[in-house]
């Protein structure tokens, strides 16, 4: 896991929000390898094992199949220029080296992805039932099918979105309470977060 994702890291249990404290174990240059998380506020502990956050309760993995190209992704997405964080769950984060080739200096952080995606240098992995991700802090977010398809996922993706960017689904379109649709087509949607 890049170790400055950390600092854009919360605790996924339902109580205010609040980062988590990293107590690493063994790094391997900016990448934190073995470590644990820890909450301040419920005194949970999350461990990091082969570079991968697992908070718990993360479902099955999908197949790896993906409606979006690395390209179509990269354009639904619309990131101009480098820095911060796109957000890959499930199916999707398979094509996270395209997806990277396509968006230079854009960090990866593939949240349930399928089994052969592991942490690397471009990528930091984490495994959950939901984002434990700050509100507004990610630069866009990409949900697969079985994602894509939950309410409950599709609100946590508009929560960690920043205002005015991009949040992309493969499936019809999602339930209008947090999320301004703004294209449709072939079973995938592209919207911005409600305000």
């Amino acid at each position: 896991m890049f170790i400055e994702l950390t600092d854009h890291l919360r605790c996924p249990v339902d109580h205010e929000e609040q980062f988590l404290v990293l107590l690493p174990h063994r790094m391997e240059g900016r990448s934190v390898r073995e470590g644990q998380l820890g909450c301040p506020v419920c005194h949970r502990i999350f461990t990091l094992t082969a570079g991968v956050l697992d908070v718990g309760g993360a479902p099955a993995v999908e197949d790896g199949t993906s409606a979006l190209d690395a390209e179509s992704l990269s354009t639904l997405v619309g990131l101009s220029g480098p820095g911060g964080y796109l957000v890959l769950v499930g199916s999707p984060a398979a094509l996270w080296r395209e997806v990277a080739h396509h968006n230079p200096g854009v960090a990866l952080v593939a949240v349930n992805p399928p089994a052969e995606v592991a942490d690397q240098e471009l990528l930091s992995v984490v495994r959950g039932g939901r984002l434990p991700l700050k509100s507004h802090s990610m630069r866009g977010v990409v949900l697969g099918r079985s994602f894509a398809t939950d309410p409950a996922w599709v609100e946590e993706a508009a929560r960690v979105l920043l205002p005015g960017l991009r949040l992309v689904g493969e499936s019809a379109d999602p339930a209008p309470q947090s999320i301004d649709l703004m294209a449709s087509a072939g079973g995938v949607w592209v919207g911005t977060r409600r305000r």
